[in-house]
């Protein structure tokens, strides 16, 4: 089932493949379309990641009455996640690069879902934090296989596309169901207890995992229901084929960082600074906007839900723009680094002035406020399709190793943030978290400006041309 429009349209999903990029050998079979399978699953796993990991968000004002706890100290059990997501991307992402996407990313299904299991069966603090930690380890994984599987199942002409659609799209809306499906259903109408609740999400996990262990294959001339004709459309594209994971094989990661060039360190630096301003600003609305309404305006689940989900919602839509903006001004200019920077500098800029509005004029009406949030976040997210981008570009055959690596820095962002959003919400006031978002959100977009995705991580790899 392709998305996008048919071809000629000038933004289609299907390689536009000229007499000297097609196969030599012609088949008079069509091509399948497992490629759409795996697209299809890999969407379901970032929306189900992002629907356990909002869930959080919407229990805290359980676990305050519960275990009398204050913002800050619920801080610290949003960086015991953090500190194990961080501290695991690295090697996961070399085991991906190294075995392949397929069985890590059902591991990290299995082991993910349990730990949300552990959050319902905690009997105190210590507990909890174990489920948190056991959380942020499954966690790890997800993205840095999701981009390998992208890299070896779509080929550059509408990789962008496919990873705005995965990575951000499905994510965003993954977090706007937990908002409306944990909150406002199960519990606001159902009446569920937060526990029972957290057992409903449990299960759609284990049936993802199920689901990615039988379909999934780490590249097309892998998988037995793909014929020669979809393996040639794939790979004349410029996918990766199954010889790049004998290729990983031979590389660690110092090996990685031996064969960068000084140019490619500062490149990375300046795309890590990105990334730590981004998981910043985005750990607002992960962590805090449902206390924040029910704090601050006395929205209760069933209305919480809905209004919380309306930024995540924006973000999704912003996610599918940012592949489609990426990939039509990549073909309109013809110079991939500069199409790609101005698109993320322009989404986070004006993310940051929208949010600095919604602030000034806005903030005492919670519909108002959230409606602005809507389109902090489409523009804000716009950029997170970029960032995927930058690193399939630069990365090369350890595009895996380097999303986690720099997924990894990121999140230094994820386990202070937390802590100090939590403090300042205690000792001054929300709206202070929230004027800092919007300076974060301009900073972000200011660093944008000093990433090239035509500088290759490894001297010995070609970059994309300009």
């Amino acid at each position: 089932m392709p998305l996008g429009g048919p071809r000629g349209c000038g933004i289609a999903w299907e390689p536009n493949l000229n007499s000297a990029d097609k196969p030599h050998e012609i088949h008079a079979e069509r091509p399948t379309n497992v490629r759409w399978i795996i697209f299809a699953l890999s969407c379901a796993s970032s929306w189900t990641l992002y629907v356990h990991r909002y869930t959080f968000a919407l229990i805290k004002p359980f676990l305050i009455e519960e275990y009398d706890l204050t913002k800050t100290q619920l801080g610290w059990f949003d960086t015991v996640f953090s500190v194990c997501y961080t501290g695991f991307q690295v090697p996961i992402g070399i085991l991906a690069d190294v075995i392949g996407a397929h069985l890590v990313l059902c591991g990290a299904l299995c082991v993910w879902s349990l730990a949300l299991e552990g959050h319902a069966l905690a009997v105190g603090w210590k507990s909890l934090a174990a489920s948190r930690a056991f959380f942020g380890l499954g966690q790890a994984g997800c993205f840095a296989t999701l981009t390998r599987t992208t890299k070896n199942w779509f080929p550059p002409s509408y990789r962008s596309r496919a990873q705005g659609f995965i990575g951000v799209f499905f994510g965003r809306m993954g977090g706007a169901s937990a908002n409306i499906l944990f909150a406002t259903v199960l519990i606001g109408f159902l009446g569920l207890e937060w526990r029972y609740a957290l057992i409903w999400l449990v299960a759609i996990g284990a049936i993802l995992a199920l689901a990615v262990l039988v379909f999934v294959r780490d590249t097309p001339r892998q998988h037995p229901w793909v014929n020669q004709a979809e393996a040639d459309l794939i790979n004349a594209g410029g996918a990766d084929d199954e010889t790049d994971l004998d290729a990983a094989e031979t590389l660690s990661w110092r090996e990685i960082r031996s064969g960068m060039s000084t140019r490619s360190v500062i490149n990375v630096g300046a795309l890590n600074i990105q990334s730590i301003l981004s998981t910043a600003a985005d750990s607002l609305y992960s962590l805090w906007i449902p206390l924040f309404l029910s704090e601050v305006h006395q929205l209760k689940f069933k209305e919480m839900g809905i209004y919380a989900s309306l930024p995540l919602i924006g973000g999704a839509i912003g996610g599918a723009m940012g592949g489609y903006l990426n990939d039509f001004w990549i073909q309109r200019t013809g110079n991939r680094r500069w199409s790609r920077s101005l698109v993320a500098f322009s989404g986070k800029g004006m993310a940051g002035l929208l949010l600095a509005v919604a602030i000034l004029f806005f903030y005492d009406q919670p519909r108002v406020f959230c409606g602005f949030l809507l389109f902090v976040k489409l523009f804000g997210d716009w950029s997170l399709t970029t960032s995927w981008g930058v690193i399939t570009d630069i990365g090369g055959k350890t595009s895996a190793s380097i999303f986690a690596y720099n997924n990894s820095v990121a999140g230094l962002a994820s386990m202070l943030a937390p802590p100090l959003f939590g403090y300042m919400s205690d000792a001054l006031s929300w709206k202070a978290v929230f004027i800092v978002a919007a300076g974060i959100y301009l900073a972000c977009a200011t660093s944008w400006l000093f990433i090239n995705c035509t500088i290759p991580v490894s001297r010995e790899e070609k970059g994309d041309k300009p």
